[in-house]
């Protein structure tokens, strides 16, 4: 296949573009620096321009859609241009360039409004009621791509949650980061249970979405390792691959939540585009459950993951030691 894989600078993107190659496939990326990949080509450029968009879909036969505006802070406009209008214009563009298959790819933050998720599924996208400026603009551009599906566009969204691995900038830097400088807690203790899903893992069943469009065109389904496992575990776990010591302090959800709303707050009015210590959301992340049924996912991928959250840990060591 000819496949373009959006926003391979970031880790997903990357090893997903990598996973494709490897299967003999030909593969383009387009992203706004180099994806740093040996053996695919890189098409430089932003999803926000039309012109770009369609020099990046021209003789491609699959997209698998991963650029976006990924933080906790910054202007909702910006959110709007590039996780909303940006997935128009690619969606757009690789229709009349004869795309044959989409993937999106979502979050599970697009049904998520705070309350626990408990061995749920993949429920509707609900823009209006989720939290932030991220959740809202992807439930908006999950709604627009699953809308475009049709018999000779085939459009999926696939959901990984919370996806870390060597070279993590959104998870793993953060956690560690903030623990080295003391600035980690848990919240009520750390006991919420959570599913992530290892890089790897979440790169495979991207592939195996293409591959099953079949079976999966016109859906949404959440992808995670299945494995659940209270989020202090997890937190402590990172740490120690990272050579730090995890948080020993812990903080009531409910203080967090209130500071967050206030952080946010502080955020918006000073115009600060940089990463919050605390949001509303994120404190409601770290301290309610969410965790989900994977029946329905790897029936319809036809995939399982491969590496365990335990092996996940001891690579992500691997990396730190060099």
């Amino acid at each position: 296949m000819k496949v373009l894989v959006t926003g391979a600078s970031g880790m997903l993107g990357r090893v997903t573009a990598d996973r494709f190659r490897s299967q003999g496939h030909e593969v383009r990326t387009f992203q706004r620096r180099p994806s740093g990949l040996a053996g695919v080509e890189d098409c430089l450029g932003s999803v926000t321009d039309p012109a770009a968009v369609q020099r990046a879909v021209r003789d491609r036969d699959v997209v698998v859609h991963l650029a976006a505006k990924v933080s906790f802070a910054g202007a909702a406009a910006d959110f709007e241009a590039i996780n909303v209008e940006g997935t128009r214009v690619l969606l757009s563009a690789a229709r009349a360039a004869g795309v044959r298959d989409f993937v999106f790819v979502s979050s599970p933050s697009v049904a998520h409004v705070g309350e626990s998720l408990v061995g749920q599924g993949a429920t509707t996208a609900t823009p209006d009621l989720v939290r932030g400026h991220y959740a809202q603009t992807k439930a908006r551009a999950e709604l627009l791509a699953l809308d475009a599906n049709s018999a000779d566009f085939r459009v999926a969204a696939v959901r990984p949650h919370i996806v870390w691995g060597p070279g993590d900038t959104q998870l793993v830097e953060r956690v560690i980061e903030r623990a080295r400088s003391g600035r980690l807690p848990f919240l009520d203790g750390g006991t919420a249970l959570v599913d992530t899903t290892y890089v790897d893992n979440a790169a495979a069943a991207l592939v195996a979405a293409v591959h099953g469009m079949d079976r999966v065109a016109g859906q949404a389904v959440v992808v995670t390792n299945g494995e659940p496992r209270p989020i202090g575990e997890l937190i402590d776990g990172i740490c120690r691959a990272g050579g730090v010591q995890p948080p020993r302090w812990a903080v009531p959800s409910r203080v967090a939540r209130v500071a967050g709303s206030l952080v946010e707050l502080v955020w918006q009015r000073g115009g600060i585009d940089s990463e919050p210590p605390m949001t509303r959301f994120l404190a409601e992340q770290l301290s309610t459950a969410h965790w989900f049924d994977q029946r329905r996912t790897r029936e319809l991928l036809a995939w399982t993951p491969a590496v365990s959250i335990d092996e996940g840990l001891a690579r992500l060591a691997r990396h730190y030691l060099g």
